[in-house]
Order: C-alpha cells, then sequence, then structure tokens
C-alpha cells in the first residue's frame, strides 16, 4: 500500500525523491536477477557474492522475512513497520488488518488473506492493552471488537475453505456463532465445509438451521439441495451396509449351529489367520439353510519334503482319498513314495497327540470325533509315505517330549 504526502511549496524539483521510498519498490515487477544485475551496474554488489547481497537486501523491510532480525543497525523505516500494528486503538489495528485481508480475498490471495485475518485475531486476543491507544469511548471500542472479531473469523473461515482446510473453517464458523448465532455467512460456510467432509447430518443440521435465519438465501438453498442428494446416497448406503452386516450375522449363528449339531469342534488361535483369500468353513449353496453342506478350507502337508497343497473347500461328505488321488503323484516326489495307496494320513489331537485316519472315510466322520478340532478355520492333513512313517513318528515325539 503506498501513502501519498503533499509536497512542500518550496519543493525542489531536483531534489531525490526516493530518499524515503522502500528499496527495490519502483522496480518491484522486476525479477531478482534483474535487481541484481542492476545493482551490480550501479557498483552496489562489485565486491560481494550474490549471497551476501541477497543477505542485505534481507536486513531491508521490503525483503525482510524477520521483523525481529534486524541487526544492531538502527532502521528508521523497519520500526516504521513494526509500530504499524500498534496505531490507534485494538479495534482500529484490528481493522486495518481486516481491510488488508480483503484486499488479498480480492485478489484470490487466500494464503495471504488468511494470514492478515489471523494478524488481526492476535491484536484483539491480545492482553497487553498498553501498546494500543485508549479509546474515548470505551463501551464504543468494545462494540467495535466483537464486530471486527466476529468479521475476522468468519472471513479466515471463507479463506479456509476455499484453502480446503475443512476441519479449520467449521472451528472459524464455530467460533463466530458463539459471538453471533445469527450470522448466515457461518452457517453457510460451515455446512460447505461439513459437506467437503462428508458429514452430512451434520451438514443437513446447519443448513437448516441457516435457512431458519434466511429463507430466501439462494446459495443456502442451492447447497442444500446438494446436501440432500448426497444424504439420500449415504441413506442407501446405510441401509445396504445394515443388510449386509446382518445377513453375515444370522450366517454366522447357522454356521455355528450347523457345526455343534455336527458335533465338529472349532478353536481360534488368537492370531491373524493364514491368507487364505476368500477361503472359509461355510455352507453351501445357501448358507442360510440347515440343510445346506459344510465345505471346510484344508491343507495337505507333506512334513517329509517340506510340501503342502491347499484345498479351499473340503465337502464334509467327501473322502480323503479323492483328493489324494487327484494330487498324486506330485511333481516334486522324483522318487515316487507319494501314491495314494502308499501313503498314510494323520491328524493332530485336542490333547497335543497324533491319530491316524482313513483316507476313505468322509471328512465329516473324522472331524465329529471329540478327538480332532479345526483350529484357525483350517483342517489339517498330515501325508506320509508308509515306508517313512515310523521316523517320522519317532520325530514328532522327540520335538514335543522336549
Amino acid at each position: 500500500m503506498v501513502r501519498l504526502e503533499e509536497l512542500p511549496d518550496d519543493f525542489e524539483e531536483g531534489m531525490n525523491l526516493n530518499t524515503h521510498t522502500l528499496p527495490g519498490a519502483e522496480e518491484e515487477d522486476a525479477s531478482m536477477d534483474d535487481l541484481y544485475d542492476r545493482a551490480a551496474a550501479r557498483g552496489g554488489f562489485t565486491e560481494k557474492t550474490f549471497e551476501e547481497a541477497l543477505s542485505d537486501l534481507s536486513k531491508t523491510p521490503l525483503f525482510m522475512t524477520d521483523l525481529n532480525n534486524a541487526g544492531n543497525e538502527e532502521n528508521v523505516v523497519l520500526e516504521a513497520l513494526k509500530a504499524l500494528q500498534y496505531e490507534g486503538t485494538k479495534a482500529e489495528a484490528a481493522q486495518n488488518f481486516k481491510d488488508q485481508g480483503n484486499e488479498c480475498v480480492q485478489e484470490k490471495k487466500w494464503s495471504d488473506a488468511k494470514e492478515f485475518y489471523t494478524k488481526g485475531i492476535a491484536v484483539l486476543q491480545s492482553k497487553e492493552d498498553a501498546k494500543w491507544d485508549q479509546p474515548e469511548d470505551p463501551a464504543k471500542e468494545e462494540s467495535q471488537r466483537k464486530l471486527v472479531l466476529e468479521q475476522l473469523y468468519s472471513n479466515r473461515a471463507r479463506c479456509n475453505l476455499e484453502l480446503k482446510n475443512y476441519r479449520s473453517t467449521t472451528l472459524d464458523c464455530g467460533t463466530v456463532l458463539r459471538i453471533n448465532p445469527h450470522n448466515v455467512k457461518a452457517h453457510y460456510r460451515s455446512a460447505s465445509a461439513l459437506y467437503a467432509l462428508d458429514k452430512i447430518y451434520e451438514a443437513l443440521d446447519v443448513c437448516y438451521r441457516g435457512l431458519k435465519l434466511d429463507e430466501s438465501n439462494q446459495a443456502m438453498k442451492s447447497l442444500l439441495e446438494k446436501i440432500q442428494k448426497r444424504s439420500r446416497v449415504k441413506e442407501e448406503q446405510d441401509r445396504k451396509r445394515r443388510a449386509e452386516q446382518d445377513r453375515k450375522r444370522k450366517e454366522k449363528i447357522m454356521l455355528m449351529t450347523a457345526l455343534k449339531a455336527r458335533n465338529i469342534k472349532v478353536r481360534g488361535t488368537g492370531k491373524p489367520p493364514p491368507d487364505m483369500a476368500d477361503a472359509e468353513i461355510r455352507l453351501v449353496p445357501d448358507p442360510l439353510s440347515p440343510k445346506s453342506t459344510l465345505e471346510f478350507p484344508s491343507v495337505f502337508l507333506y512334513p517329509m519334503h517340506n510340501q503342502s497343497d491347499f484345498v479351499k473347500a473340503f465337502a464334509e461328505k467327501d473322502a480323503i482319498y479323492q483328493h489324494l488321488s487327484i494330487m498324486l503323484p506330485t511333481p516334486w516326489d522324483l522318487k515316487g513314495e507319494y501314491k495314494p495307496n502308499s501313503t498314510d494320513c494323520y491328524m493332530d489331537t485336542r490333547s497335543g497327540g497324533l491319530i491316524k485316519v482313513g483316507k476313505k472315510v468322509s471328512l465329516l466322520e473324522i472331524l465329529s470325533n471329540d478327538k480332532v478340532e479345526v483350529v484357525g478355520g483350517l483342517v489339517r492333513i498330515h501325508v506320509v509315505p508308509q515306508a517313512l512313517a515310523p521316523k517320522w513318528i519317532e520325530e514328532i515325539k522327540s520335538k514335543r517330549a522336549k
């Protein structure tokens, strides 16, 4: 902002007018490189590096980034700039910051405007009243402070909304409404931020409150239409989600009932389940029908060769032999030791031992035996060549004994 001063009648036209001009003001459209070249051409930087030149520039008010870092040299212009925030009463100083913020808003410089509004708020919230002029009319000053504070928060809310700082927008609007519950702009901006955050029910509430204050507000009406449209979408999504949750709950109850009716014991491990994609114990074809068939994810382990096969759905009426006849022989069995008729199958017992299971017996008959259980939602079957079974059993006993 340029301040114009009236020239005295005895002003000499040959006088240098730049003695009170901020450095670089006459060249504000020039780039930093241009300023450096021109200064160097005038002999200003002849014995300085570019960094040193920038350091010197940073000590002048126009290029200064920290008003408190001016060195030990006196700087009358700097002190004048620092004193601007304390000119007039608190209300007048805050009004000045608000006006500067409004100028930035006109140019859509939202971040700059937000900073000015924040400084204005800081002035009004400061407890160091002695730094500002004392008002002639305290009551009028207090009224003005309240009005400007409301405007500063409201304007900063708009900046935060434009900058997509939605939570900050709602906080600023909340402060505005505590000062003045009838501020329609605060209702609109708060509803807009809540809509952007997809907090639809809160946005609807704020929007309805705003329209009660101003029923003809077209911007509020348009916003309400968008919120209502989104509300309908969310209600449908919520309805589907609740229906899905209810369906899964009923399926779980039916599954547990089916397992209990078949005397099948299941136990969790307290650890994350293995990655089995969508494989799980289920009733098919209808998860809600007690007449459906139970299927179990199963793993066939070949402990003597550290290999395994995974069966996504082992039906309760199927026998182990049916799966072995498909999986055996395996590509890695170079000696031909694994054949359906030359292997034995074992399962872990609930007490920590092993039990030999028949390959031609249905899975239901095996699992309904009180000695075994399904752990972690997965049936585990050990497959061992008959010739190697005694050795493997001794190794298992030895490990468990230790």
